[in-house]
């Protein structure tokens, strides 16, 4: 029957696990280890676990285990594995499958840590990286070659907002066996239908929009039982990046609750876009929602015509305007996190992706008046009256 749910209900009781109680709400299972019965049962379990079964915490927990069944059958997928964070989770997702001398495609566009992992890490461990254009498929086809191994990709980029066109950069690297890895966070797992769009591995950041309110880290990867369970669990399970039961929890009380306030935030975060389009403070309003914006059309196509949370505005002036309006605000926090409840605006050139060379931050497009503002729960008419205010500051 669940799987026939849809994702509202599938959030609310998809992987449900109660204990001899009978309790409502989720048990959270605080503890790093498991007693056996028997000598016999330790080692009949270390040879192989069974579907309700556990051994260490590092390695599985039923709440751990409520989360993964809960965002894999949200997701579409098959299996999940929860990480410590979302940066453990592409972390994970590429390292568990990569050896020296494979090859991997990824969009350029990039969270700063992510393109830390396959700028600097990955390369060091002799992996070869090829960067390209996202949204330029012609780029993609010419860099993907017979022994990619793996492309990845940000399926809406931070912080410019660039949206990838899931099935047909999937459709090109699966023409040569490639895995197609996709980090979903700005798309969220209630608008998003990327595995049903060629993906072959979700990877989210728990830490936004599925806790939702800024309380705890983590992250989640998801795919086939096969890549879960054969690639990703023996890789974090031995080097440790598993979530803790209680943030599990905290994920699994988020879930709940995650479309209704996804679909809040992404209705104000439209009407703000839409009402500040065209201001005289504004070099550009960057948001996907918006029918001006480049990718506006794969928007209503891939998520069913929703913009996402977030929205970027350049700020005529630079760097200095820009800080102007973000300290001129009463009502967005200054923070790096996004998805939260609250409204949070971030400078990406000096906070998330201020490692970045200049030529770098030119390419993609983060100029020194790019703002990064992360739409709340509040009332919309509020946050827009606050923004406005802002921008006069921050042309004075």
């Amino acid at each position: 029957m669940s799987e026939n749910w849809n994702k509202r209900t599938q959030a609310v009781h998809g992987g449900i696990r109660r204990s001899q109680y009978n309790e409502v709400s989720e048990a959270i299972f605080l503890t790093q280890g498991f007693v056996y019965d028997t000598a016999e049962q330790a080692e009949a379990r270390f040879l192989e676990c069974g579907p309700d079964e556990f051994i260490y915490a590092r390695y599985g927990n039923p709440t751990v285990a409520m989360f993964e069944e809960r965002i894999a059958a949200l997701e579409g997928g098959e299996d999940a594995f929860a990480t410590a964070s979302g940066m453990a989770a592409v972390n994970g997702a590429l390292t568990s499958m990569l050896k020296v001398g494979d090859h991997v495609v990824s969009a350029k566009a990039l969270f700063g840590s992510c393109l830390y992992i396959l700028e600097n890490i990955l390369t060091g461990y002799g992996v070869d990286v090829t960067f390209v254009d996202g949204t330029d498929l012609q780029q993609w086809q010419a860099a993907i070659r017979p022994e990619t191994k793996a492309v990845f990709f940000e399926s809406m980029s931070n912080p410019t907002l660039e949206v990838i066109d899931i099935a047909a950069v999937a459709k090109l690297a699966h023409a040569v066996g490639a895995v197609v890895i996709v980090d979903n966070v700005f798309s969220t797992p209630v608008f998003s239908r990327a595995i049903e769009q060629g993906a072959d591995v979700v990877v989210y950041s728990a830490t936004k929009h599925i806790d939702g309110q800024g309380r705890a880290l983590g992250g989640v990867i998801i795919g086939t039982k096969e890549f879960i369970r054969g690639t990703v669990e023996p890789y974090l399970k031995h080097t440790g990046g598993a979530l803790s039961p209680f943030n599990a929890w905290i994920m699994l009380k988020g879930l709940e609750t995650i479309a209704l306030r996804v679909n809040a935030q992404a209705e104000s975060a439209l009407k703000i876009a839409e009402a500040l389009e065209g201001h005289a403070a504004l070099e550009r309003t960057l948001y996907p929602g918006l029918k001006t914006h480049a990718q506006n059309g794969l928007v209503q196509e891939q998520l069913g015509g929703k913009g996402g949370t977030v929205l970027s505005l350049d700020i005529k002036g630079g760097k200095d305007a820009a800080f102007a309006f973000l300290n001129a605000m009463s009502i967005p926090v200054i923070s790096n996190n996004l998805g939260d409840a609250k409204s949070i605006a971030t400078h990406p050139a000096t906070t998330t992706h201020q490692r970045l060379s200049d030529d770098q931050k030119d390419e993609l497009g983060i100029t020194p008046g790019l703002v990064r503002l992360s739409v709340g729960l509040e009332d919309a008419g509020d946050l827009l009256a606050d923004i406005r205010q802002a921008l006069d500051v921050s042309q004075n």
